[in-house]
């Protein structure tokens, strides 16, 4: 258990390299015992400053749901963060031009993204859960870090650096009503990626943890247990993880995303300094 102190050093420390736009050290290598726990509270102040700064949340993004990825990057579960004003952007059509000012070794990641009804709990079943959700659109997360490489020794140290949040650029809003078989449809979707016209990956929604509306549960599982102060609210929204693996991405470059079937757009995403 890290103390106080060490806690606002961390913030202190994972703010200025942000700034800066530059690696560190990772907290679990400066401070002895910074654990999942110490990440939280190292969230918390970081979500305090931010706040205090004039930032306002849009929602939340979960990360690590893909199974397929947790060895390459040495984290096997979930982490979550906030979303920002400044960091979320919902798309009038399916193509913009993307900043990579300020990220660190930035990547692509594919994902499916949920505007809330109401608070999801962990405790819902499917059709529960689906009664929580107002729509559904493709999005692409920017994630980056500053800890150099991408390798992490567990969850900790991606928690603690903005949950690797870069961008959050949402598709197309779609409404669910009606839509009765939401879950089995998503975990049933395939995304290919594409790098100038080339194929580059390829995934399915069964690789985030069953599916994007199963995810839900276990975050909201995971967040009640251990930041049971922090409310989950109807107008947020929840970008689920990455279907795909994360791919890096540079200025000047030109990436598209196509899901499979004929209800959720893919993205064309152009990126610039």
């Amino acid at each position: 258990m890290i103390d106080d102190a060490a806690v606002a050093r961390a913030a202190d420390a994972l703010l200025d390299a942000r700034r800066r736009a530059v690696c560190l050290t990772p907290p679990s290598r400066q401070w002895p015992g910074f654990d999942l726990a110490a990440a939280d509270r190292v969230a918390a102040e970081i979500d305090r400053r931010r706040l205090a700064a004039g930032e306002r949340p849009r929602g939340w993004k979960i990360g690590f749901t893909n199974r397929t990825i947790w060895p390459r990057y040495g984290v096997y579960e979930p982490i979550w963060a906030r979303v920002w004003d400044t960091t979320t952007t919902l798309l009038d059509g399916t193509e913009a031009e993307v900043s990579l000012a300020g990220l660190v070794q930035p990547r692509i990641e594919p994902e499916i993204v949920f505007g809330l009804a109401a608070a999801p709990t962990g405790a819902m079943d499917d059709a529960a859960l689906a009664g929580c959700i107002a729509w559904v659109a493709h999005g692409v997360e920017i994630v980056h870090t500053h800890i150099d490489g991408w390798r992490f020794d567990g969850a900790a140290d991606p928690l603690a650096d903005f949950g690797l949040h870069g961008r959050l650029l949402v598709g197309p809003r779609v409404p669910v009503a009606g839509w009765t078989t939401l879950g089995p449809d998503l975990a049933a979707l395939t995304m290919a990626l594409e790098h100038e016209g080339r194929a580059v990956d390829r995934g399915v929604g069964a690789n985030v943890l069953d599916g994007p509306l199963d995810a839900l549960r276990p975050w909201r599982r995971a967040m009640t247990a251990r930041t049971p102060g922090v409310a989950v609210r109807a107008g947020e929204l929840v970008t689920t993880g990455t279907l795909t693996d994360a791919w890096p991405v540079a200025p000047g470059q030109t990436w598209r995303t196509c899901p499979g079937g004929d209800r959720l757009p893919g993205l064309r995403l152009r990126f610039v300094a």
